[in-house]
């Protein structure tokens, strides 16, 4: 049985560098992700556990696309210490 995945697409331009200079740089990337990320960004929200929307959205979204990047490469060494650790932040994070 083949899973199904959402697809995204983010699309992340440079607005202003940290010299005060225009950002010039675009990318615009294509993912999949098991997840409904637009639900769990507003899930995030809803538990305040930031005072800013705009950090928990960042929050949520980073979160998303490292963990899925976890959950599709497994049995990679980068991520051996990494992985129990994200595994109990999960669970404290869920039951917040």
């Amino acid at each position: 049985m083949e899973k199904r995945n959402n697809t995204y697409q983010l699309d992340l331009k440079e607005l202003k560098l940290k010299d005060g200079s225009e950002g010039t740089k675009h990318l615009s990337l294509e993912f999949d992700n098991h997840d409904d990320i637009f639900n769990i960004i507003e899930v995030i929200k809803s538990k305040k556990i930031f005072d800013d929307e705009n950090t928990s959205t960042e929050f949520a979204l980073g979160l998303k696309l490292l963990t899925e990047v976890m959950l599709k490469n497994k049995q990679h060494p980068l991520f051996a210490e990494l992985r129990p650790a994200i595994m109990e932040f999960m669970k404290k994070l869920k039951s917040q």
